[in-house]
């Protein structure tokens, strides 16, 4: 089952259990992919565009959190995290930090790397393998590190 067609059939479980919050989440996720989907050449949503709009969310979600805790506005940090809770479950699993450093040696291996001027064709190859389990910081943090 494609992701997209999950988040469908989800929305109409949200809408019959009058999961309110989770019912904003989904509808926010569906509006953002009909956008991409509109304002690309390639109208299909595939599962890579679904995991890129729904990280691109959590990611923005994950930064409000922070910016609410910085304020001392608790209550809104609070409905922010239930909502990236819920974005969570159309993610693929994250690799922790050793899986991440494993797969940039094995990357800079690959490319035959030799210091930082070639950090992006070792971020190429890394996003197009590990691009969506990740953290982009993170796995730049260990590549530069590795380069260095």
């Amino acid at each position: 089952m494609l992701l997209f067609d999950r988040i469908n059939s989800d929305i109409k479980a949200a809408m019959l259990s009058k999961d309110k919050v989770k019912l904003a989440v989904l509808r926010d996720i569906k509006s953002k992919l009909l956008l991409e989907s509109t304002s690309s050449a390639n109208a299909e949503i595939t599962n890579d565009v679904v995991v890129k709009v729904v990280k691109k969310l959590y990611k923005q979600r994950m930064e409000t959190i922070e910016i609410y805790n910085k304020q001392g506005r608790s209550d809104l940090a609070e409905e922010e995290e239930s909502q990236s809770k819920v974005l969570e479950k159309y993610l693929p699993k994250q690799l922790s930090v050793e899986e991440i450093h494993k797969a940039v040696i094995d990357a800079i291996s690959e490319t035959n790397a030799q210091g930082m001027q070639d950090m992006g064709k070792v971020m190429g190859l890394l996003n197009s393998k590990i691009g969506g389990q990740s953290d982009g910081k993170i796995m730049a943090a260990i590549v530069k590190e590795e380069l260095a």
